[in-house]
């Protein structure tokens, strides 16, 4: 009887907690959508206040529509962040805000692509024509931080900091000695010899005309890179090389003796001098709004014209179905095409792209939206950190295309890849296959079993088709010949400044170089901006696949800056059909 009512007690605490954790979750739940309702989110902004940019998140197209911004309960945090698109902004609009005195850069890393950093960088630039001033302090600098706080009047270094600057590197991870040992055989096959995304699952290192490309095209962004700097820091680009490649900068008074900063301070120092800069009593404090909080404050004049130009933006790896908006999903942005299309206030478009490709299929079927809307009105693309192989799929057919010059491109090729897992069943396992069929092609792309010569034959065909009618799109929309195309493409990946070159896109610039050659094609003065495709709900977004969004949530906290390769193998795994994909993950460091 005591094990009995031990057990009924236990029973009711059980029941009891869960209906109390129910309780809280839903009173927390409704707390933020009172919040959330209650509050316009705007912040005021003082006379004479800084604008103050840490930039440490990463950095997407668009900014999420997250009702649960800054809320933090039991350790579970959101914290508030922005997208490319609404940073651009809250920076153009500090430009003439009587109350901005100037920009503070109060960044160690960024989480960021090349190009992405470069648009942001270039904006800083601008920002500078009104006069204000821009001032970047850190403790320590990685080259990505260091070459968007190059667009400031003044760098500081925290006399104890450290300034990274020993040149970009790219590491590819490779899966086939792991591979062998689980006894599974990577069936490869690809048209293009440079199309080396397969070769993670059949070598151990990077094969040479690999290496060539990747040389290539690394140091066309590294030579840009080291420009850019030289005009900012008035230091030869000969001497920035030499400083970077005997990595000359080990102490933070190295910094300062070769001109990489202008002086050594702690923040405290670097507080005073904003201080000094905005005209605010020593004893008080600086006026500062994050531009976090001021982008709240955005609220851009459109003009009153009808006209409208769609930017819609295809940001992440491409795939079939619906999508999200971390991914290019063919149906959802297919759909957003053919609604501006079919709009008759949407005078022009603009797609912004940021994809390294995936699925050949998906490609095709946005490609062909692309087709149908370039007959009827401008389309005009812009090219984030990378528009590769099927993110360069969906963007040639476009009446001009605008890259970064460090925007990684090209990769036009393709590839298809069937684990041979015999072995790993066989030996590994102890498990078995045997069955029928009613044609010899029935079980074809079964894994338990290697592929025979004419199932090879017969995927090597489909490829080869693929490859083919890529070719024969990005010719016809490049006006270029189908040889010349296959010249360049053979998988080869691309810097913007090489591409430029080659003709794959038709000039350097950003969205906003690619919204007005937009609306000169169509022939506007004034229009409105209008975005798609629609960001997912954020409340409905938040009940979808919620088990997902936990494991991802304590992997990346767990795992850091290292659930990058735990992205790569997940992706790697995942891989099924026909894909036109870019081989790499740039990471600039």
């Amino acid at each position: 009887m005591k094990e009995f009512f031990k057990f009924v007690f236990a029973s009711m605490i059980g029941v009891l907690l869960s209906f109390f954790a129910l309780f809280i979750l839903f009173v927390v739940f409704i707390s933020v959508i009172i919040a959330s309702a209650g509050s316009d989110g705007k912040v005021d902004v003082s006379a004479n206040s800084v604008l103050h940019m840490s930039l440490d998140y990463p950095i997407s197209e668009r900014a999420d529509k997250n009702p649960f911004g800054e809320f933090d309960f039991m350790g579970f945090e959101s914290k508030k962040t922005l997208g490319l698109k609404e940073i651009l902004s809250g920076i153009e609009s500090a430009k003439t805000d009587d109350n901005i005195e100037g920009i503070y850069i109060d960044a160690s890393s960024i989480a960021a692509g090349f190009a992405t950093i470069e648009e942001i960088r270039n904006a800083l630039i601008d920002f500078k024509k009104s006069g204000k001033f821009v001032l970047a302090y850190s403790e320590v600098y990685t080259q990505g931080a260091y070459y968007l706080a190059t667009a400031a009047d003044k760098i500081y270094l925290n006399p104890e900091g450290m300034l990274d600057f020993r040149g970009l590197s790219s590491e590819s991870m490779f899966f086939k000695g792991a591979l062998d040992k689980l006894g599974i055989e990577a069936q490869i096959i690809k048209v293009g010899t440079y199309k080396s995304a397969v070769e993670p699952f059949i070598l151990e290192k990077m094969s040479e005309p690999n290496r060539l490309q990747v040389t290539s095209f690394l140091g066309s962004m590294y030579d840009h890179f080291l420009s850019k700097i030289s005009e900012s820091r008035k230091i030869q680009k000969a001497t920035l090389f030499t400083i970077a490649d005997s990595a000359k900068v080990r102490d933070p008074k190295d910094a300062v003796l070769f001109k990489m900063v202008d002086g050594l301070r702690y923040k405290d120092q670097v507080l005073e001098d904003l201080k000094s800069r905005t005209g605010i009593d020593k004893k008080k404090d600086v006026k500062s709004v994050s531009i976090e909080d001021y982008a709240a404050n955005e609220s851009k004049d459109e003009p009153a014209s009808s006209n409208r130009i769609a930017v819609i933006y295809a940001n992440g790896e491409i795939i079939s179905g619906e999508g999200n908006d971390t991914n290019i999903g063919s149906e959802r942005i297919s759909r957003a095409i053919r609604k501006a299309r079919t709009d008759d206030k949407v005078k022009a478009v603009v797609l912004r792209v940021n994809s390294p490709g995936g699925s050949a299929l998906a490609s095709d079927v946005m490609w062909r939206e692309i087709a149908l809307t370039k007959k009827v009105k401008p389309v005009i693309v812009s090219m984030g950190d990378v528009a590769a192989s099927g993110g360069y799929y969906i963007a040639c057919a476009a009446d001009s295309i605008f890259a970064q010059p460090n925007t990684i491109t090209g990769s036009i090729g393709v590839f298809g890849i069937i684990p041979n897992m015999q072995n790993f069943f066989n030996e590994k396992l102890g498990i078995t296959f045997d069955g029928v069929k009613t044609g010899r092609y029935a079980d074809l792309g079964n894994v338990s079993r290697p592929l025979t010569e004419g199932e090879r034959l017969i995927i090597q065909q489909e490829v080869d088709k693929i490859y083919n009618t890529f070719t024969k799109k990005v010719a016809d929309g490049r006006k270029k010949s189908q040889a010349y195309i296959d010249s360049i493409g053979q998988g080869r990946v691309w810097s913007g400044t090489e591409a430029l070159n080659n003709g794959l896109v038709d000039r350097l610039g950003n969205i906003d170089d690619a919204i007005a050659s937009a609306a000169k094609k169509a022939k506007l003065k004034d229009y409105r901006i209008i975005s798609y495709p629609t960001p997912v709900d954020p409340l409905k977004s938040l009940f979808n696949n919620s088990a997902d969004k936990v494991r991802v949530y304590f992997a990346k906290k767990e795992l850091g800056d290292n659930f990058t390769y735990y992205e790569q193998v997940k992706s790697a795994l995942s891989v099924s059909g026909v894909q036109a994909r870019m081989p790499y993950n740039i990471t600039v460091r």
